[in-house]
């Protein structure tokens, strides 16, 4: 019988090379630590992060396996919310130094931003590994876990309150006020991150800055008002010509609710009373803005503020699955009874899970408000040059005339 044709020749790759000589490269390292100064153990604290993992069941005298999983992994959770508390307070004082006026700082923001999207991506992937664990298994140490709970996370409650959940929107804990269940100096840092200025209040005041809004410059809102009316009524009276049918009643009928919706657009009292009833939660002039920023998002002058808006939707997004998954996991493991804090549990977790809680609810209200693109103002690249941050353009929203 032959042999393997590969192992009867020496292949090229290995020809005039001993097994010594070709790991020299691989060993050509040396080894710092050797000389002394900090190693990777001590620069991480490694003994107190590993050694942080105190099994209450076993305390009892009956260790039970998986609640080393469950202190672990809460504990991931606890780091990764301090991850995003850190980039936050970065961001926000970017926006509060008004060092955003400086666009070459927008790259920065939207990189911290984004970072938190995806460490927000992990914490909602993170529920996978817990939910190896069975009802059973939890129930076997739940008793021990009495009364800490979830919602005694100080730094999930001032990362919603950096980012802007309305204190007046929040779902009462057992008929009571949130801060109640925090004591001390938690409760003195929750009520200076009510304070402080919001991600949501920075972003406001810096849309009600984009340019083009300006009265006696672009006027991008009256222009846009009188395009989107013109449009309906030409759609009216393109309607009107058709023969009477159930198809012309039915266009007749989405057309007075277009109208009706657009009249409420502009209509700057209606806004207002909607702010106060928690409905929208943008000033008039920042949803101008952020309207502004979707219409004309490929122009290179408003790329990264779209990126950014897009990035705080994944936010709101992701905190809103994230709510999700906690709450199917709640009732997984423990079905209708309470929480071990003495809340009503998965009942009390499931009215979290609203628009009450999302806090840029208006970025996701504009796809409401998006019309055709000939109705969209044009811009003149030779006149309104605040938009331009490139000699070539090319966009479907210039006009080669003059739109003043």
């Amino acid at each position: 019988m032959s042999g393997c044709p590969y192992f009867e020749r020496k292949h090229s790759l290995f020809k005039g090379k001993t097994t010594d000589e070709s790991d020299d490269d691989a060993q050509a390292g040396v080894n710092k630590a050797a000389k002394g100064g900090i190693i990777y153990e001590e620069y991480l604290l490694l003994d107190k992060i590993t050694n942080a993992q105190v099994l209450q069941s076993e305390l009892n005298g009956n260790k039970i396996h998986d609640e080393h999983l469950f202190i672990v992994t809460h504990q991931a959770y606890e780091l990764w919310f301090k991850q995003i508390l850190f980039e936050l307070d970065s961001v926000r004082e970017i926006f509060i130094s008004g060092h955003v006026r400086d666009e070459r700082n927008m790259l920065k923001v939207n990189n911290r931003i984004h970072r938190i999207v995806m460490i927000f991506r992990l914490l909602v992937d993170q529920f996978a590994v817990l939910e190896t664990m069975t009802a059973l298994d939890f129930f076997d140490f739940r008793e021990y876990l009495s009364p800490a709970s979830g919602f005694q996370s100080l730094q999930f409650r001032l990362l919603e309150n950096k980012i802007g959940v309305p204190d007046n929107l929040r779902v009462p804990y057992n008929r009571r006020h949130y801060k109640d269940l925090f004591k001390g100096h938690d409760s003195e840092r929750l009520l200076e991150t009510e304070q402080e200025p919001t991600l949501l209040k920075l972003v406001e005041e810096w849309l009600e800055r984009t340019p083009g809004l300006e009265v006696d410059g672009f006027n991008f809102w009256e222009r846009l008002r009188i395009n989107i009316f013109e449009g309906l009524t030409l759609k009216e009276k393109k309607i009107e010509k058709m023969p009477e049918s159930e198809e012309k009643e039915e266009l007749m009928a989405e057309l007075v609710k277009l109208r009706d919706l657009f009249t409420s657009l502009f209509d700057e009292k209606r806004h207002d009373h909607l702010v106060s009833k928690g409905e929208r939660r943008l000033s008039y002039k920042a949803l101008q803005g952020a309207l502004m920023i979707n219409f004309y998002r490929e122009e290179p002058r408003f790329q990264v503020p779209f990126q950014l808006l897009t990035s705080l939707m994944d936010i709101d997004t992701l905190m809103t699955k994230w709510r999700h998954n906690h709450v199917c996991m709640v009732h997984r493991m423990i079905g209708s009874k309470a929480g071990t804090g003495g809340s009503s549990g998965y009942h009390y977790l499931r009215s979290t899970v609203s628009d009450r809680y999302k806090v840029f609810v208006d970025l996701f209200n504009l796809a409401t408000f998006l019309v055709p693109r000939d109705w969209v103002p044009k811009l003149n690249p030779n006149v309104h040059t605040f938009l331009y941050m490139a000699e070539c353009v090319d966009s479907s929203y210039c006009s080669s005339e003059d739109s003043d």
